[in-house]
């Protein structure tokens, strides 16, 4: 038996539903399209919101590396001044260091000068005193009761020959020439001269000298440009300390004013090689070397005494007895000028001029020519 069977479609509308259900494909990309663009927007601002919050710690991270290079540049700052202060002290100390040890030296070579020229000067009197004592030997060898020594004896010469003794500013001199050095020809004896009667002096004062002194000794210097002082320059000590040698004339004249200048006695170990001329000098009362040589002032051959030293320079220079007395003369005005400049004078202003009138003597009557002799 057949049987015809339908199948029964229960749904009456296949073809929607078909064309439902071939929609429904199309509808489900769009879902999972959006889905994904939801994912990846999703994605999107949680990466953003990540950037920013990096991008935020990193700020907060360079602020703070920021806040502490500044806290280290302030303690490089601190520490650089701490290193310039140090410095500088380091530089005072070091310069106050050499400036304290530059004066130390320098103090030690004024000693050191000061104790050698004292040495030299003590051995120049060493050398005087041994000569004299020498002399004094020889003298006291050579005088025996047969035949005495008149040197030794002076009150077996005759009257006549005995010294004339006479102080002048202190210091003996003997004005008689015996036992030092033979008559010349011609000359008298001094037997044989007879002794005038001294006139009694007698002196005016100049008006203009003392208004001039009077002035100077208001504000006494031993500068040349008051008039009192600028007069004596022209008309004492520049002609009485002019000489034939005009350079070494003027290099006296300062060490004269600057009180630097020595004068002393020529002892036997200072004198230069023996020649025929040398003489030996004695008398009752010591011992003096004298050589015929060229006076280093005025260039002539006389028999040179003394020598002199400028400053503390080593160099001597010989100098006759009559250039030593010009200088003596100025060296003694300038010293009383300065006992006056530093209030040593006690006189009055009339017995001081007349003290400067006696010593302008003194340099004029050395600068022509006449002077004292140390005999003994």
């Amino acid at each position: 038996m057949t049987y015809n069977t339908k199948l029964v479609d229960l749904d009456p509308e296949p073809k929607s539903r078909l064309e439902g259900g071939g929609q429904a494909g199309p509808t489900s990309g769009r879902g999972h399209g959006d889905l994904s663009r939801l994912r990846s927007s999703s994605l999107e601002i949680r990466e953003k919101e990540i950037r920013e919050k990096g991008s935020e710690i990193l700020r907060e991270q360079l602020d703070a590396a920021k806040k502490e290079l500044k806290l280290k540049d302030k303690e490089c700052e601190r520490l650089s001044q701490v290193r310039n202060q140090l410095e500088l002290e380091l530089e005072e100390l070091t310069a106050s260091l050499f400036e304290e040890a530059h004066k130390m030296v320098h103090e030690a070579n004024v000693k050191q000068a000061a104790a050698e020229k004292q040495l030299k000067e003590a051995q120049g009197k060493i050398d005087v005193l041994q000569a004299e004592v020498t002399a004094l030997k020889t003298l006291v060898l050579t005088s025996t009761p047969s035949s005495p020594n008149r040197q030794l004896h002076p009150q077996l010469q005759p009257s006549g020959t005995r010294g004339v003794y006479r102080h002048v500013g202190g210091h003996v001199r003997n004005k008689s020439a015996s036992g030092a050095f033979p008559s010349s020809p011609g000359r008298p004896e001094p037997s044989s001269v007879s002794i005038q009667p001294t006139a009694k002096e007698d002196r005016e004062m100049d008006s203009v000298l003392y208004a001039e002194f009077l002035l100077w000794k208001e504000n006494p210097s031993v500068e040349r440009s008051s008039a009192f002082l600028s007069r004596i320059y022209r008309e004492d000590i520049g002609p009485c300390l002019s000489f034939t040698r005009s350079e070494l004339s003027q290099l006296v004249q300062s060490a004269v004013e600057n009180n630097s200048l020595t004068i002393e006695p020529v002892a036997m170990s200072a004198l230069p090689m023996v020649k025929a001329s040398a003489i030996e000098c004695g008398g009752p009362n010591g011992f003096r070397a004298a050589i015929e040589t060229k006076c280093a002032l005025s260039g002539m051959s006389r028999l040179c005494r003394h020598r002199i030293k400028l400053g503390d320079k080593g160099s001597y220079y010989y100098i006759s007895p009559s250039s030593r007395a010009r200088i003596t003369a100025v060296c003694n005005f300038f010293t009383y000028i300065r006992y006056i400049q530093q209030g040593l004078v006690r006189h009055d202003a009339e017995q001081m001029f007349w003290e400067v009138m006696r010593l302008r003597r003194e340099m004029t009557v050395a600068k022509l020519g006449f002077y004292l002799t140390d005999q003994g």
